[in-house]
């Protein structure tokens, strides 16, 4: 492999852990803890806690898999040397199926958040999301450490601004509105855990970036102790508050959230939601386009998508070609949801179900990939396998959704096969050359 289709290593795990908590800290933190309570009342905070302890193993196991094979495929190519090319394209074909569609979501949810608390005119909320949307593929063209050092300064103000919001409002919490616990019996909670399960997707698109961190098998590792710690501790804090206080309403209510910030700041914290909200997108929109574009390139360069989305710009050595189809595909994603006013609930299953599908396939190469050096990794895959498995079937009519994109993948793994047979798949990194030399 020569230097013109290698990446650069500059990445720390200061770096990635900001990449990991913004690729997760997503938009739905904006309007699910509202939506959820709706839903299930404030057994809610069951199924907040219950995917917050699945998104432990989850990550755990991510993070233990990039450190050992570090390659920009991530899922793609665990699923790959565990069970084989198919099923390594069948994965990348669902992966196809997640971050075009999800990234303009977060960015409209956003965007239409931003449009309400600040009083815009209805037309702004397309080009508000675009304009992100544009923003994020511009810095991630010039270069991973810019983009991931304006992750990491865009997260602490997010972390300051929820924190403010979060102490803000527990004074006004009361004890009446955690009962009665389940009022709309148990289904909606299960319900609502699959909804919840797309503000923790976002793990995966980290190791994607494992061929840019300088040390892989150290920064990895610390990336996904500390990231999940964090996440998880702002959104079950975010879902207790909004119980305590009964910051939710009507499903039509557009901005949830400065409902529960107005509670303890008053007139204030219109402004404290958009700025947050502005930010929480556009770290979520910056984590997933940098993952999900190298994943589309380490595939182009073993062969499984068109070879042209592997070049890399001659000056920032980035997959520019896959971030300008990105571009493309979002003016069209953003132009289709705009048309046809699509509700924010009927989208999210359908990326949020495909995640489940590919954690499930990850955890299971995990399984046969980690040896028995690593039984606490293996028990984490166990666990997270089987209970993905279990939100699985909650996902109602989406879950035929990845049965469809799988089955895309096996007629294209098809027509692909002889490829991998004269030996263009995979090929190893300097990273793991030097590795296998040194071993």
């Amino acid at each position: 492999m020569s230097d013109s289709q290698l990446l650069r290593r500059r990445l720390t795990w200061v770096q990635g852990s900001a990449l990991a908590v913004g690729a997760v800290l997503g938009s739905g933190v904006l309007i699910l803890p509202a939506m959820t309570a709706r839903q299930a009342g404030p057994a809610s905070i069951l199924a907040w806690v219950f995917v917050s302890l699945l998104s432990f193993p989850v990550a755990w196991v991510v993070g233990t898999l990039g450190a050992k094979y570090p390659h920009a495929g991530g899922m793609v190519e665990y699923a790959r040397l565990a069970f084989g090319p198919t099923t390594g394209r069948i994965t990348a074909w669902l992966c196809l199926g997640t971050i075009p569609i999800g990234v303009p979501i977060i960015a409209l949810v956003g965007a239409d958040y931003v449009a309400e608390v600040c009083g815009f005119p209805e037309g702004a909320t397309p080009a508000l999301a675009a304009l992100m949307l544009g923003a994020s593929l511009y810095l991630h063209r010039r270069g991973i450490e810019l983009a991931a050092w304006t992750q990491v300064m865009f997260l602490g103000m997010i972390v300051l601004l929820m924190l403010t919001a979060i102490l803000a409002a527990a004074p006004h919490a009361k004890a009446a509105n955690f009962h009665p616990l389940a009022p709309h019996g148990v289904r909606p909670i299960f319900s609502s855990a699959v909804e919840i399960f797309w503000c923790y997707v976002g793990w995966e698109m980290i190791v994607h970036l494992a061929e840019e961190f300088r040390n892989p098998e150290r920064d990895l590792r610390r990336t996904f102790m500390t990231a999940p710690l964090l996440v998880a501790g702002l959104y079950v804090a975010l879902s207790v508050v909004t119980i305590g206080t009964h910051a939710y309403g009507t499903e039509d209510m557009a901005a949830p959230l400065s409902q529960l910030v107005a509670v303890g700041l008053g007139q204030f914290g219109s402004v404290v939601t958009g700025v947050a909200a502005l930010l929480i997108t556009m770290v979520a929109i910056h984590g997933n386009v940098g993952g999900f574009s190298r994943m589309v390139y380490s595939q182009a360069r073993d062969g499984v998508f068109p070879s042209i989305c592997a070049r890399l710009h001659p000056r920032f050595h980035t997959p520019a070609i896959v971030l300008y189809a990105l571009g493309v595909d979002f003016a069209v994603v953003l132009t289709i949801y705009t048309a046809c006013h699509a509700g924010v609930g009927a989208l999210l299953p359908w990326p949020s179900v495909t995640f489940l599908a590919l954690y499930m396939i990850s955890m299971a190469s995990a399984l046969r990939l980690l040896g028995r050096s690593q039984p606490g990794a293996r028990v984490m895959a166990g666990i997270a396998l089987v209970s993905s498995a279990g939100l699985y079937p909650f996902s109602g009519w989406a879950c035929m959704y990845p049965v469809v994109l799988g089955l895309m993948g096996w007629v294209a793994s098809r027509r692909g096969l002889k490829n991998e047979r004269e030996g263009r798949s995979y090929q190893p990194t300097n990273f793991q050359r030097k590795r296998g030399n040194s071993s």
